[in-house]
């Protein structure tokens, strides 16, 4: 008996050093609140999805229509904020659904583009105003539009998590056409979060569209052919929990929200993470997320130094899903916040990358 105690003594010396010093462990960088967002009506909080750097630099976030009692009523709301988090404005987004999903300014016309998951079309929006017209309604039935990108000639991009489709259109918008509709973007069946094709990007330079599939936790590649249309789809990478909206940096490594592992999960070119930052840190007496919690979007500052983020903070069975790991929590959730992480890809521990 004598020998077993030491021995469990030595063994708790040795965890406790372990413990103090890490081998090979991500350094996860600080997840600060750019801003708590403010009630969309008196009374009425709104989680958000959808987050993009204008032009301007500023950061433009519309409501996405859910808070921890479920589903809101009434036009989406569109929130301006500046670089330092203090709020510009905030305009309804006329005739709109309550349920806005992905959004971006298109580099060549400059327009404002707001997937309206809920009405299921693309807006195009004016964001002083929120005056909005019909930019793009897909030619399928039961579309779920959920982000957007562009080429450099201005064509619009844009996941369809419902149908597995990318659909594309110019930029003038119009009838879109099915640029790619291939298995892998699809949601699969009973599978949660139940989105399937969602976050998606080109690399720099433009020869690939890497397209978040979060319903199989897969990164999803596509390349573009001379004349650019779609090549075949491929996994580029798989076991992201929950992947969701995508950025691209200079250096082409992907950063991932991943929606269920609270994290951003950052992926180089070759498809190795070589990075994992923030995480949920709890929930504070005013139902403000520390951290993490359904991280939805990310989008680079101008001078490409800071990552901005949404916290979706959903309760999947109020969209109609199964209960997923984090779902209790946002339950708790009173205060919606777009939270801000320092652009770095700190090295791990033992140095090794």
């Amino acid at each position: 008996m004598r020998k077993l105690v030491i021995g469990a003594a030595a063994l708790a010396f040795v965890f406790v050093l372990s413990a103090g010093s890490p081998v090979g462990a991500w350094h996860r960088g600080a997840v600060d609140v750019l801003a708590v967002l403010p009630e969309v009506s008196p009374g009425v909080a709104s989680s958000v999805e959808g987050l993009t750097v204008g032009p301007d630099g500023n950061i433009y976030v519309p409501s996405f229509g859910f808070n921890s009692k479920g589903a809101i009523t009434g036009n989406a709301v569109l929130f301006v904020l500046q670089p330092d988090g203090q709020l510009v404005r905030q305009v309804p987004i006329a005739n709109s659904s309550p349920h806005m999903l992905g959004l971006a300014f298109n580099p060549v016309t400059e327009d404002l583009l707001v997937c309206d998951f809920g009405a299921g079309v693309l807006l195009k929006v004016d964001p002083d105003t929120g005056h909005s017209s019909v930019f793009m309604t897909p030619t399928l039935p039961n579309p779920g539009l959920n982000a957007l990108t562009f080429d450099a000639h201005g064509n619009v991009y844009v996941s369809d998590s419902f149908n597995g489709v990318i659909w594309k259109t110019g930029p003038a918008g119009g009838t879109p056409s099915q640029w790619s509709h291939d298995p892998l973007l699809g949601p699969g069946q009973g599978l949660t979060p139940p989105f399937g094709a969602n976050g998606v990007e080109f690399d720099n330079k433009g020869t690939i569209m890497f397209v978040a599939n979060t319903a199989s936790h897969q990164i999803i590649q596509i390349p573009v052919t001379p004349d650019g249309s779609a090549g075949q789809a491929s996994i580029f990478i798989t076991g992201i929990n929950a992947p969701d909206g995508i950025a691209v940096d200079t250096h082409d490594n992907l950063w991932v929200c991943a929606n269920q592992e609270d994290e951003i999960v950052v992926v180089d070119p070759k498809g190795k993470v070589i990075a994992k930052l923030g995480d949920f840190n709890g929930i504070t007496e005013d139902g403000e997320v520390r951290g993490l919690l359904f991280p939805a979007s990310p989008a680079f500052s101008l001078d490409g130094k800071t990552l901005y983020v949404s916290n979706l903070t959903l309760f999947l069975p109020y969209a109609g899903a199964k209960a997923a790991i984090d779902s209790a929590w946002t339950l708790k959730v009173k205060r919606y916040t777009v939270v801000k992480i320092h652009v770095e890809i700190p090295p791990l521990a033992d140095g090794d990358r």
